[in-house]
């Protein structure tokens, strides 16, 4: 254990330092989950969309590298892409795989959670949220989940947040507590989590960081362009990669997509530049493979990925300042917790 870093909520999810990976989809497949919890943090395996064999064949995959507590992270957008009753029911079954396959946590963004809560409970399962207002984090405490993640606008990836995560994360500790609060967007650095936790909260969900790590699934390119990017380099936009998941803006680096999108004047979508064609495939981890269309909402460059890198979205926040090298993931989180317990003034000890 890291002295200085301990919170409840290490021992709500039994794990070592409250460091968690974001459920970045299949960037964050077994290999990355199982590196980050064996280092004493809590590794989400992104699973929304898949199907009830394939999370329990992710869950598998991760234990058999692993012994230490992980978490899967489902996105359960009832206005957005799981507006249909069938995409409603594929939600429902991957929470319910997760919680019968005795995860320590589930992990639900963007929606209301209530209905997980009494399913979560009587498994014996965690239940986060992330969330990215105040009246959300209000909301979900009053629903009865284990804690709430808050989201800034700084972040990476599908951003709920509208306002800066430190204007966020104080706000919405003072409002739900003693609930635990983690922090999520613009921390990449021992330095940004003892910020966070100077300002009540208990831990903290990473993305950006362990994009950059030698267990992720990003392509080698996607990797260089974090470590050579600042925050500058990052561009919010609200409607720009809306196919398969629309309403949900988003964070990326800036590519060619962007700034020929910025150059013919923000249309809207239906009218933008080269809208309709496929920037390249993917080979998923499955073994499928599938078309990437200009403006794809869903998915990262892996490194199966074959096409133009300058099209599809590489999500990134702003924490790309703090990101200066791609090191081990279970290296990375033994070097945040000490520098993070430095920075509050309690030097770490193994």
């Amino acid at each position: 254990m890291m002295a200085g870093l301990w919170t409840p909520l290490c021992d709500l999810l039994g794990i070592d330092v409250p460091i968690l990976c974001a459920g970045m989809g299949s960037v964050a497949g077994a290999d990355l989950v199982a590196a980050i919890s064996n280092a004493g943090g809590f590794g989400v395996l992104g699973v929304s969309g898949a199907s009830p064999e394939s999370v329990r064949s992710r869950i598998d995959s991760a234990r058999a590298l692993t012994s230490r507590p992980i978490g899967v992270n489902v996105i359960i957008d009832e206005d957005g892409w799981a507006v249909s009753a069938e995409d409603r029911e594929l939600v429902r079954s991957e929470v319910m795989s997760a919680i019968e396959a005795q995860v320590a946590a589930v992990v639900l963004f963007w929606g209301d959670p209530a209905p997980y809560v009494e399913l979560a409970r009587e498994g014996g399962v965690k239940l986060l949220v992330q969330v990215g207002s105040l009246e959300e984090a209000e909301a979900a405490a009053a629903a009865g989940v284990d804690a709430v993640i808050a989201q800034g606008v700084e972040a990476g990836g599908h951003v709920r947040g509208t306002t800066s995560t430190w204007e966020l994360l104080p706000a919405v500790v003072a409002a739900v507590s003693p609930l635990p609060v983690l922090a999520s967007g613009g921390i990449g650095d021992g330095e940004g989590i003892a910020r966070a936790i100077a300002l009540g909260a208990q831990g903290v969900s990473l993305g950006t960081r362990f994009v950059a790590s030698d267990e992720s699934k990003a392509h080698p390119e996607y990797k260089r362009r974090i470590v050579e990017s600042r925050a500058k380099d990052t561009v919010y936009t609200e409607d720009l990669y809306d196919i398969s998941w629309p309403g949900a803006p988003t964070r990326t680096l800036r590519n060619r997509t962007y700034d020929e999108w910025e150059t013919a004047g923000h249309p809207p979508p239906g009218e933008r530049p080269g809208e309709g064609t496929i920037v390249g495939t993917l080979r998923m981890p499955s073994g499928e493979t599938y078309d990437v269309p200009r403006y794809a909402g869903a998915g990262s460059p892996l490194s199966s990925f074959e096409g133009d890198l300058e099209y599809p979205a590489m999500w990134a926040g702003e924490s790309v300042e703090a990101v200066n090298d791609i090191k081990p993931a279970g290296e990375i989180v033994r070097r945040l917790a000490q520098d993070a317990s430095a920075a509050l003034g309690a030097p770490a000890r193994s």
